[in-house]
């Protein structure tokens, strides 16, 4: 693998369903113009300034801001803390949905329908504008609150099928990175997914779910996003209809 602006990888694997921990925090539902998803590493030089625009995208009140941390640069001498091959599966997930040969770092996933460099923030405000203008935005209603009984999902009616599915990440994390490109820089990354899970199915009507009080968990800096996405017949990621975001909860 060469060492460039962009880190091509070239093994496909399958969707990998995440355990599902919980997260608890203030509810905000319904405001989301759109999905930014960007797939990232510790270890890429080109990294650092995507994750800069990920992190002014989070502090945003209409667009839900994820980051991946994929493995595939791990090999070159740092280990990147907040990897994981279901990550780089989600990522590879895309690129069939996207027809590409290959993935790359820091790459940008748009509402789970197109993609730009993670970097690029004019391109990506660009593109969410594109999509809600054509009518493929956030179009249906997501909705998600906690309680001391559990979490509680609401999606509202609509055309097509989707699955609801649960993404847990970490608000901050600041890591100082001892070898590979990054050598020496400290950096907080925001919005890190720890893991993802399928937890129901949405056909068109409204539905309701409600996940047990038992999968919650209190732990500050712990936050919860909700995604209504379609899935190709091979598991792949594709659009992404509506989604709604639960933020951690701050230390008392």
């Amino acid at each position: 693998m060469t060492v460039s602006a962009y880190c091509l990888a070239f093994a496909l694997s399958g969707l990998m369903g995440a355990a599902c921990l919980a997260s608890a925090g203030k509810t905000q539902a319904g405001e989301l113009n759109g999905v930014v998803e960007l797939f990232t590493s510790q270890g890429c030089a080109s990294c650092p300034p995507a994750d800069a625009e990920l992190a002014r995208l989070a502090k945003r009140d209409d667009v839900l801001a994820l980051s991946y941390h994929v493995d595939y640069w791990n090999y070159l001498g740092w280990v990147d803390t907040l990897s994981s091959r279901a990550n780089t599966e989600r990522q590879y997930g895309y690129a069939r949905t996207l027809k590409r040969n290959n993935v790359y770092t820091p790459q940008a996933v748009i509402n789970g329908q197109d993609h730009a460099n993670g970097a690029e923030g004019d391109t990506i405000a660009e593109l969410l504008g594109r999509l809600a203008a054509s009518g493929n935005g956030l179009t249906v209603p997501v909705s998600a609150s906690r309680s001391p009984d559990g979490l509680s999902i609401a999606v509202g009616s609509g055309e097509g099928k989707a699955n609801i599915v649960a993404v847990y990440f970490t608000d901050e994390s600041t890591v100082k990175i001892e070898r590979g490109e990054n050598a020496g820089q400290t950096v907080t990354y925001h919005h890190a997914v720890e893991a993802l899970e399928t937890v129901g199915m949405w056909g068109g009507e409204a539905v309701t779910l409600k996940l047990p009080a038992s999968v919650m968990s209190a732990r500050p800096g712990r936050g919860c996003a909700i995604l209504l996405q379609q899935v190709g017949h091979d598991g792949a990621p594709g659009r992404i209809l509506g989604a709604a975001l639960i933020e951690p909860e701050t230390p008392a």
